[in-house]
């Protein structure tokens, strides 16, 4: 959620002019239009500007990805009669020194929205995976853009920072790709050795070479060891073996059946809905938006009118292909906009897989077994499979970033 702290002197709190409204007002007003225009969705950009005064005088502080809204914020204050110094910080920031590149390097790291272990949990990202760094708080928190384009805070340690040198070094080196549920990355070459770190389906690493039955990889922190060769495949190959067919979609998926919900989980530990189906998509060569409420803007529209309107029926959903995604929520009605909640996968005779409580296989058609009580909430349908780097919102991962 987007705050906008206003700290002002009581000497401050004047009223401007004809406005009738003291400086806190006025600023909060032109600040969020100023929010709302240039950067209204804070997974996308951001916009996290204060107004605070020190020494008699007003400074406008924080930061923005957007100039063109600093531009706006300052001339429209001047205009409303209010000087203050313009001291926000333009991302990435120049405090970070260059080192505006990084490399995840936990099996999975958890990206919170406000920057600190008690904010709110906003998605995972796995190791190995690109992010952009847009600036690090004083609690060692980045403020990073990672893969599919969300803009979320994660712990310093759970990325290695890199210049942009460094990180087209990094991404020259040969890498391996994590095939199985779980692994372990141990420091010797047997299992009784002190394990470095452990691995999850979908990590990448630094690929050291073959050493009999073990591969010895490296983290892009540094760090070095040894994980079973059966449960690694070389990035590339995996890359091109990657295809999102109708059946290796619902496939994948099904290997998630009883895991647990997990609010902002995109990893076999546990997923949220989005985080399944962004799941299941990645670990077969797509890269899609993270939360339900982005992908459904994503791919092909598929129509399933019939079954929105009230015809509850699988001749209702004739025009879906497993593999589509649904979306479910609230309905734009009296003067309420559409309200995305939900994301499932369909697969196929009236059935979905989704996360709901747990991972689990629903049929939407009344009076069936293990009927899911959500199905009149449906509200579109979106094709994915075959729309990847087509400017509709999903990219393969050979364009992804991942390696050169």
């Amino acid at each position: 959620m987007k705050k906008i702290y206003l700290l002002l002197s009581a000497a401050l709190l004047l009223n401007i002019g004809a406005f009738g409204q003291n400086v806190n007002a006025l600023f909060n007003k032109i600040s969020n239009d100023v929010m709302n225009k240039y950067a209204p969705d804070e997974r996308d950009k951001t916009y996290d500007v204060s107004l605070i005064e020190k020494d008699g005088k007003l400074i406008l502080v924080g930061s923005t990805t957007e100039k063109e809204a600093v531009e706006a914020l300052v001339s429209r204050l001047a205009d409303a009669g209010i000087t203050a110094q313009n001291r926000i910080d333009l991302l990435p920031s120049n405090s970070l020194k260059g080192k505006t590149y990084g490399i995840v390097c936990m099996s999975t790291a958890s990206f919170n929205c406000d920057g600190r272990f008690s904010g709110e949990s906003g998605t995972q990202a796995l190791m190995g995976m690109p992010v952009r760094i847009l600036e690090e708080n004083d609690d060692d928190w980045y403020r990073c853009i990672n893969m599919e384009g969300y803009t979320a805070w994660v712990i310093t340690r759970s990325v290695k920072a890199m210049t942009k040198a460094e990180y087209e070094e990094y991404l020259a080196k040969p890498k391996v790709f994590v095939n199985k549920k779980y692994s372990t990355l141990y420091s010797e070459k047997n299992v009784s050795s002190l394990p470095v770190s452990d691995l999850v389906w979908g990590c990448i690493l630094i690929d050291e070479g073959r050493q009999g039955v073990w591969r010895k990889v490296s983290v892009a922190d540094g760090r070095t060891g040894y994980v079973p060769e059966e449960d690694v495949i070389d990035l590339h190959k995996w890359m091109d073996n990657a295809v999102p067919t109708e059946k290796n979609i619902v496939e994948t998926a099904k290997q998630f059946c009883g895991f647990p919900y997990v609010w902002g989980g995109t990893s076999i530990k546990g997923v949220d809905c989005s985080g399944l189906t962004k799941s299941a998509y990645f670990l077969n060569g797509y890269v899609l938006r993270r939360d339900a409420s982005q992908q459904c803007k994503t791919g092909d529209s598929v129509d399933v009118h019939k079954f929105v309107e009230g015809t509850y029926t699988k001749a209702a959903l004739a025009n879906l292909r497993p593999g589509d995604l649904l979306f479910f929520g609230r309905k734009a009605e009296n003067g309420r906009k559409e309200r995305v909640t939900h994301v499932a996968i369909y697969m196929g005779d009236g059935k979905i897989i989704h996360s709901s409580n747990i991972v689990r296989i629903n049929s939407l058609i009344p009076g069936e077994k293990d009927y899911y009580a959500g199905a009149k909430r449906l509200l579109k349908a979106r094709r994915i499979i075959g729309t990847a780097d087509q400017g509709k919102g999903v990219v393969s991962v050979k364009n992804a970033g991942l390696t050169k």
